[in-house]
């Protein structure tokens, strides 16, 4: 596997430099063993719509799409550091996140300065390393392909982390920002933070990096875009239901994570507009509490659901597969097959 082996050569230069250096190649080996490997999949599936005949590529190309595949991995692997950082998350996919690894590599050693202190300064600069490392492997991508598709692709990818850093600024704001901003733009500025740090991220750039480096046109990009917005909202969405009431067997995540961190996301937005003020101010008065009790959690997740939010939630998420789906039948692409089948795993999904 592409990720393995840069991990490994990465292993071995950071072991000529210090013993200690050696957490950074394991933790990210640990980090990316999990993972639904959507975004690798949709940068696939975006270079073999537009070729009309995929496995006649040749053997450069195909390394070259695995490439930005394994970048964009290694850029959300970064990502995810960071934001389990400043969301003061204790665990990613069922294990430890980086900055908790990094508290206990603190204390195992007997490590002088206080723990978390620490744990937050490696994590920070474990994400910072896996984004050199992304770049590595894009640049590998680019080689495979002429200069001007190579311009292409790389002007995707920039776009891709400023909409995502900007879209994880956002959610940050709207945690805080809420009690400041006309209670009738809490829904709108909660779907701005969706299309920007999930539904762009997680599938609209994918496709058209992949898109881009199979030399793709531009009304193909257009048609992959139309599909890959919906289906990006779609997906989002649905992890915001999950994050509330994900099953953590699953999930891998505390119960009723997102109502711990305090997140401001669309379930939350369409059950403050349907509860009565007593609830919206028990709501507001509980979420983001860091020591939220079971009972609390339970309370909040019962007041969501019979609110009827939830429902109306399902049907934004039926909505926007059903734009995917269509704008997919319309966009002139030469395969189609892949993509339809990735709309049921990532809308339906129960992790």
């Amino acid at each position: 596997m592409r990720l393995d082996r840069l991990i490994d050569e990465r292993a071995s230069i950071l072991a000529t430099i210090a013993e200690e250096a050696a957490p950074f190649a394991e933790f990210s080996r640990q980090l990316l063993r999990g993972g639904k490997r959507f975004r690798a999949l949709f940068c696939w599936e975006g270079w073999r719509s537009v070729l009309p005949v995929p496995e006649q590529a040749p053997a450069a190309a195909v390394e070259g799409v695995v490439a930005a595949a394994g970048a964009l991995e290694l850029f959300h692997a970064a990502a995810l550091v960071h934001d389990d950082l400043i969301d003061r998350s204790d665990t990613r996919r069922g294990a430890p996140s980086a900055h908790r690894r990094f508290e206990r590599l603190h204390r195992d050693h007997g490590y002088a300065g206080d723990p978390e202190t620490f744990g937050q300064g490696g994590a920070v600069l474990l994400g910072d390393m896996l984004q050199s490392w992304s770049d590595d492997l894009l640049l590998e991508a680019l080689r495979s392909v002429s200069a001007a598709t190579a311009a292409g692709a790389r002007r995707e990818f920039e776009r891709m982390r400023l909409d995502v850093t900007a879209g994880q600024y956002l959610d940050l704001v709207e945690e805080r920002a809420w009690r400041v901003v006309p209670e009738e733009d809490a829904l709108l500025r909660a779907e701005r933070v969706i299309l920007y740090k999930s539904a762009k991220y997680s599938v609209e750039a994918p496709l058209v990096i992949g898109a881009r480096l199979a030399g793709a046109s531009d009304e193909q990009v257009q048609g992959l875009r139309d599909f890959g917005v919906p289906l990006g909202i779609a997906f989002q969405l649905r992890d915001d239901l999950l994050g509330v009431f994900g099953d953590p067997s699953v999930t891998g995540k505390p119960a009723g994570d997102d109502l711990v961190e305090g997140k401001r996301t669309v379930l939350v937005a369409v059950t403050r507009s349907l509860v009565p003020a007593s609830s919206r101010r028990l709501l507001d008065e509980l979420l983001g509490d860091p020591h939220l009790e079971p009972a609390q959690i339970a309370l909040l997740q019962r007041t969501i659901r019979d609110s009827g939010a939830v429902d109306r939630v399902e049907r934004m998420i039926e909505q926007n597969a059903d734009r995917a789906r269509a704008a997919l039948a319309a966009a002139p692409l030469a395969q189609r097959e892949g993509l339809a089948a990735l709309v049921a795993p990532l809308t339906q999904r129960s992790s």
